[in-house]
């Protein structure tokens, strides 16, 4: 499995080379569980049996008496337990060890392929919510979620697919589940609710396929999947509070040729340039990262970032940049004010 790491930043706990972004806050906000107010129809009786067990000695026990619900033959019963078992993973980390080893995983990951869209989504939210638990990601993943997870993703309710995407996300931080989770379908679909989806949608979306495209062949499926169109016009869209993630997800794939060229077919050069023009200080920075990554091996696109006058505000970002947008700005600009040899070999990029 390969691979790479083209900037230099923290996300989740992780630091990557050639960018560093001086900014205190997060292009990438976690994907955190039952967000929204998604339990506002919980009943009365599921909100005080919660209470009761989060203040009891009997947790162990509840918990148990919960995972042995979820294989009723009673509709009702399975999604008061599923729900349950979310709340408790929610609202106290203890508890998601305490969960695991009662034995919830398998019969919650059952739920997930459920034709009742609750179900669904209770067992989608409540395997997120465990996956919190760093020890309890392999289990999850070795148990035979990332399917089920990836069937939520293309059929499930809105808040299913976005809880499946964090999820993904989740075990997509053990690096051995990277290549699983590619090759079980879930890019395109990812893709899909990037495009598609709610600004919730949008951002978890972006997050996990961030994670994911760290595989060469990820990166190539994403491609492969369109997700060139969407990220330019996220880009392109100062509004939509998407134009640093979008940029970042972009900065892991431009390392393949094919995502270069999709980058450009897709109008991305132009986008790349307004954003040094009038971006912040984060997002000027990582465009002309990205307008360098394309720029080193090919001439015509030289010539295409040239043309569509990026070299002024290169200039300007040179002089007041961060100091690494000053270096990844001035290393741009030596490129592009290279004479171009009428006999200089063509790049594989130019062909």
């Amino acid at each position: 499995m390969e691979t790479e790491n083209a900037v230099n930043y923290k996300f989740m706990g992780r630091s990557f080379n050639d960018l560093s972004i001086n900014d205190d806050s997060s292009a990438f906000s976690d994907c955190n569980s039952d967000r929204s107010g998604e339990f506002s129809t919980a009943s009365s009786q599921s909100r005080r049996l919660f209470l009761a067990c989060t203040n009891s000695d009997n947790s162990d026990e509840f918990i148990r008496q919960l995972v042995s619900d979820l294989g009723s033959c009673s509709i009702d019963e399975q999604k008061n337990a599923a729900l349950e078992l979310r709340l408790l993973a929610k609202n106290k980390p203890e508890n998601r060890i305490k969960i695991a080893k009662a034995g919830a995983i398998k019969p919650l990951i059952s739920l997930i392929t459920s034709t009742d869209p609750s179900l669904q989504e209770n067992g989608v939210t409540a395997i997120l919510n465990l996956s919190l638990c760093d020890e309890n990601k392999e289990l999850i993943a070795s148990s035979g979620a990332i399917k089920p997870l990836v069937r939520a993703l293309r059929t499930g309710t809105s808040t299913a697919k976005e809880n499946a995407a964090c999820a993904l996300l989740r075990l997509s931080q053990v690096e051995e589940n990277k290549v699983a989770i590619g090759r079980s379908g879930a890019i395109p679909l990812l893709v899909n609710l990037l495009e598609n989806g709610g600004i919730r949608g949008k951002k978890d979306a972006s997050t996990a396929l961030y994670s994911l495209c760290t595989v060469k062949e990820n990166k190539i499926k994403a491609v492969e999947a369109g997700i060139m169109k969407p990220l330019v016009e996220l880009m392109a869209d100062f509004g939509s509070n998407m134009v640093d993630k979008s940029a970042f997800v972009l900065s892991v794939l431009v390392s393949v040729p094919e995502a270069k060229t999709a980058l450009v077919d897709e109008g991305g050069i132009p986008v790349l340039v307004e954003i040094i023009e009038v971006g912040s200080q984060r997002q000027k920075e990582i465009a002309a990262a990205i307008l360098l990554q394309i720029c080193e091996d090919s001439v015509v696109y030289r010539t295409k970032v040239s043309r569509e006058g990026a070299i002024p505000p290169l200039v300007a970002l040179s002089q007041s940049g961060t100091n690494r947008a000053k270096q990844k700005a001035e290393k741009l600009i030596g490129l592009l004010r290279q004479p171009r040899s009428a006999n200089a070999a063509a790049s594989p990029s130019d062909l």
